[in-house]
């Protein structure tokens, strides 16, 4: 009978256990400034690797918010430990994407994480790549332009 007794608090203490491996969730908080109106959105794509980033946000987890011109913050939360890259834009006209002109240039203002911003070419990973620990969060800060 004490046996009993104790085993549903014996699996609840293992359980408890189990969760606390050492790995706690990581984040990654995004500062995006440089909107210049309240009109559209800002949106922020989360990318764990090369897979579309900057443009293709297929496979990025994705947050988007009312324009601000004061800033908005865009927060990752729950990131296994890495290595991750964030594009961010401000959309006007609501499409949910960076528009640009016939050669390919963005018409709409843009930035990566690191604020990497080569000529001529978009931004790759491994430029803009930042590393989340778990822990602590990460606060970085991305500037829009053009």
């Amino acid at each position: 009978m004490l046996l009993r007794s104790l085993l549903p608090a014996t699996l609840l203490l293992l359980a408890a256990g189990a969760g606390s491996s050492g790995l706690r969730a990581a984040e990654l908080r995004v500062a995006v400034t440089g909107a210049t109106s309240t009109t559209g959105q800002v949106g922020c794509a989360l990318y764990a690797g090369e897979a579309g980033f900057p443009t293709d946000a297929a496979s990025a987890i994705q947050l988007w918010q009312p324009a601000n011109p004061a800033g908005v913050t865009c927060r990752f939360e729950n990131l296994r430990p890495g290595s991750y890259a964030v594009a961010a834009s401000h959309d006007v006209n609501g499409n949910r994407r960076t528009d640009t002109n016939f050669f390919g240039i963005p018409t709409e203002d843009w930035g990566v994480s690191n604020n990497v911003r080569p000529t001529l070419r978009a931004p790759r990973f491994n430029e803009a790549a930042v590393q989340v620990p778990d822990g602590a969060p990460v606060a970085i800060e991305i500037r829009l332009g053009r």
